[in-house]
């Protein structure tokens, strides 16, 4: 059985996208709460950087054809 290259990145794109969230909503209430404390700018490129290799390397996982027998 193949794998496609996109179905490889698939599952460590859905868990870097769950990274990136907490920490970009985690300095985004720091931003709100104590602006002094966040980090909000290497969030936001945290975000850019994970949109481009999800983009890139897709996220959803490729279809697999049923064969009949």
């Amino acid at each position: 059985m193949k794998t496609s290259t996109k179905n490889q990145y698939a599952y460590v794109n859905n868990i870097l996208i769950a990274v990136v969230s907490s920490i970009f909503g985690y300095n985004l209430y720091q931003a709100i709460v104590h602006p002094e404390n966040s980090n909000i700018a290497i969030s936001l490129i945290l975000v850019v950087l994970t949109s481009v290799m999800v983009r890139k390397y897709g996220y959803q996982p490729a279809k697999e054809e049923k064969k009949d027998i």
